[in-house]
């Protein structure tokens, strides 16, 4: 029995990622989940997280678990375990696929998935279907009831929810306080979901957002949740860096560097990190060599996509200095 990880992958629109298998595999052209063989020692989590970066260079954050699925193929036994999986970042690079697709729900019953993925699929299905009933978008916020906002967002897998609460976010200043209080706790679902409502509200009304960048980048140096980083710095690169002050242009500046040359950091963290170091060249010039330097260390230990964010900031530098729109 082969025991391999799989993960459901969710972009913002609750679409669902698949990719294909090349013509000199043992299943030809067959859509599937990415994931991989779990290694000895290796728990399942760090496995899926561990396969999707090679595979896609694509950060995940596991939200929920399926059913495990066993099937014989005849020449081997699979048991795949699934996960449900949410992304802020939809750019995933192919290395070990020939295509890539993302595709509502409802459409996984028309794609040609491998025959263990049937039954996972399957599953998904009849928990996205129940989960998605349960919201109603009618539902009454505006009591900013505290443990009804945490139900919404850690109780359904849909989007819905996070959609409803920046919406209500937006209304009410109490519940916008909540998500971001929310973001700032120890409970890792609930963390990645209030600040994945904050990007939302942001993208609706970034003017909104505006009085609440101060206690953001605040934040910013206590932060470990690595999806509210990413969350908080895509939030924070939206608003105009000539309004911030030269404390947050500090702590902005110093936790970005700190990130972005950290082996560890996630890629999206990175990313976010690289653009709003950008935003402060435009400001202070003295930091262009810095950032430089720091991009051009992604050749060496970056992901295909970092790197290619990496050149693509130092050429904007260059032609920041030499004057070319």
């Amino acid at each position: 029995m082969i025991n391999v990880t799989c993960a459901l992958i969710r972009n913002d629109d609750d679409n669902i990622l698949v990719v294909q298998r090349g013509e000199k595999t043992d299943h030809p052209f067959k859509w599937e989940f990415p994931g991989g063989k779990l290694k000895e020692g290796e728990s399942e989590e760090d496995c899926i997280i561990r396969e999707v970066g090679e595979e896609l260079s694509l950060d995940i954050v596991i939200c929920d678990r399926l059913q495990e699925v066993r099937y014989d193929y005849g020449y081997k036994k699979v048991r795949l375990i699934p996960f449900i999986c949410d992304t802020l970042i939809d750019l995933p690079l192919l290395s070990e696929h020939v295509d890539i697709r993302w595709v509502h729900p409802d459409e996984l019953k028309k794609i040609d998935l491998s025959e263990a993925d049937v039954p996972v699929a399957q599953n998904y299905l009849r928990k996205f279907s129940a989960n998605r009933t349960g919201i109603s978008k009618n539902d009454d916020l505006s009591n900013v009831d505290a443990e009804k906002i945490r139900e919404i967002l850690t109780g359904h897998i849909s989007s819905d929810a996070c959609e409803m609460v920046a919406e209500s976010a937006l209304e009410n200043r109490a519940v916008m306080n909540l998500i971001i209080e929310f973001s700032l706790g120890e409970d890792n679902t609930l963390a990645f979901r209030s600040s994945w409502s904050l990007t939302k509200a942001a993208e609706k009304e970034p003017e909104s957002i505006l009085p609440w960048n101060g206690r953001l980048i605040e934040a910013l140096p206590d932060l470990e949740n690595e999806s509210v980083i990413r969350s908080f710095l895509k939030v924070i690169n939206q608003a105009n860096f000539d309004d911030l002050s030269e404390k947050e242009h500090g702590i902005i500046a110093e936790c970005s560097f700190s990130w972005l040359n950290k082996p560890g950091s996630a890629i999206a963290v990175k990313a976010y990190a690289m653009e709003a170091l950008y935003k402060l060249t435009l400001i202070y010039s003295e930091l262009r060599d810095e950032l430089r330097l720091s991009a051009s260390r992604l050749e060496e230990h970056g992901s295909a996509g970092l790197k290619v964010r990496g050149r693509y900031i130092i050429e904007r530098m260059a032609k920041d200095r030499s004057g070319i729109k």
